[in-house]
């Protein structure tokens, strides 16, 4: 298993990867927190999903979420002066998702136990606050983030800082204009402008260093990615263009596997360069299959948080996963706190594939715990390798804010 090899060669090198990690961190400003949907087929492990306002801080282990308190006191206190003590979580306005509360909850509860005083809200203005109840029976207080000048009034608490829960899919224009208070991670970073493939470039630009370091082929962790510009979903030719880009794609797969001796037959995955929750994401094991595109197909194509359209699509390499949690297919997540591993768990779905994605309704939530590595790194090679592939990612994340001028308003590097 390659998980094996990546594992070993990360143990033998710890001390030069972790020197290079720290020089890579220098300067860059590092968002709040952030999560990675892993695979690992067993020739590969590599990221599929990089969410900046992850929804899941409620699935990690309980062991996580007790260290979690300390990291997000760390981050305070190195990022953000002690005047920082009043905190607006601004959320999505998922009134009637009761599992997205138990997200919001978590993380309210870890920012008040780093000694913060927090309110929950949304970007709007509401009549009165919401009071909602979250899937584990949790009581959630919901306030409309009401703009006051340059600050927000929230029945007379004035925050400091704003944590965004929210994803700014739409870009809430109107509300964020002129808002002086520090945002983080910073709405410039929403999807509403941010793209897959941005992020995807300059992971796969990390791993060539990071495995020419710890001397291991960069193919075991990249992951090929290809965007498409201009692409009309309702326009026959405009398919009919992705198609045989998919093709070629296929047969670049195709070679490196006859190459390798991986007898999987390739896929790939078409994406929403933008999209979010796995809405508008289909696989294709030819390009046939896009040409053939039925309507049934074509609409699970354009789903988009709010019903909005797109223009643009990644195509990305399918990697079918190896993990399994009770029988069921089974991928993990990856969750950072700044520079750090907060936790994880293994997202498993008993209806799906291995070579599917599992991240749609009737996927379970079973435990993985990244503080194991606290007690034997060479002794949890999952986590150790998982582990690296999440921070490998939040520094991608970190070096595309970068590379678009966004910077983290009030933040000490």
């Amino acid at each position: 298993m390659v998980q094996d090899e990546i594992h070993k060669a990360i143990s033998v090198k710890q001390n030069e990867i972790r020197d290079w990690f720290i020089d890579q961190r220098e300067d860059l400003h590092f968002p709040f927190y952030s999560s990675f949907d892993i695979r690992d087929s067993g020739y590969k492990v590599v990221p599929v999903d990089a969410n900046l306002f992850p929804a899941g801080f409620n699935n990690i282990c309980q062991t996580d979420k007790d260290n979690t308190v300390d990291l997000v006191k760390d981050y305070f206190l190195k990022h953000y002066p002690e005047s920082f003590k009043k905190i607006v979580l601004l959320t999505e306005e998922h009134t009637n998702n009761p599992y997205y509360w138990d997200n919001v909850f978590t993380l309210k509860t870890l920012i008040e136990s780093a000694g913060k005083e927090v309110r929950v809200a949304i970007p709007k203005e509401l009549p009165e606050p919401l009071h909602l109840q979250s899937a584990n029976g949790q009581m959630v207080t919901v306030y409309g983030a009401q703009r006051k000048g340059g600050s927000l009034d929230i029945q007379g608490f004035s925050p400091d800082l704003i944590i965004s829960n929210n994803d700014f899919s739409f870009d809430y224009q109107d509300w964020a204009d002129g808002l002086d208070i520090p945002m983080n991670p910073p709405r410039e970073m929403g999807w509403y402008q941010r793209k897959k493939s941005d992020f995807f470039h300059v992971y796969n630009n990390l791993v060539e260093e990071f495995c020419n370091i710890i001397d291991i082929d960069p193919w075991l962790m990249n992951v090929r990615t290809e965007k498409f510009e201009k692409f009309d979903i309702n326009d026959e030719s405009s398919r009919g263009e992705l198609a045989n880009h998919v093709d070629l794609f296929l047969g670049e797969i195709q070679k490196e596997y006859d190459r390798r001796g991986v007898k999987n037959k390739p896929t790939v995955f078409i994406k929403n360069n933008s999209g979010t929750y796995g809405l508008g994401v289909i696989k294709a094991d030819s390009g046939d299959e896009v040409r053939s595109w039925s309507y049934k197909s074509r609409k699970k194509m354009k789903a988009a948080k709010g019903g909005g359209g797109f223009t643009e699509v990644i195509i990305q390499e399918g990697v079918p996963t190896t993990v399994q949690a009770e029988g069921a297919s089974a991928e993990p997540a990856i969750y950072m706190l700044g520079c750090q591993l907060a936790g994880g768990f293994l997202r498993t779905h008993s209806e799906k594939g291995p070579d599917e994605s599992l991240n749609s309704p009737g996927a379970v939530y079973r435990r993985l715990c990244v503080s194991d590595l606290s007690i034997d790194v060479e002794g949890n090679p999952m986590e150790n390798v998982y582990g690296w592939v999440g921070k490998l990612g939040f520094l991608s994340i970190a070096i595309e804010a970068k590379n678009h001028g966004v910077t983290l308003k009030g933040y000490r590097p």
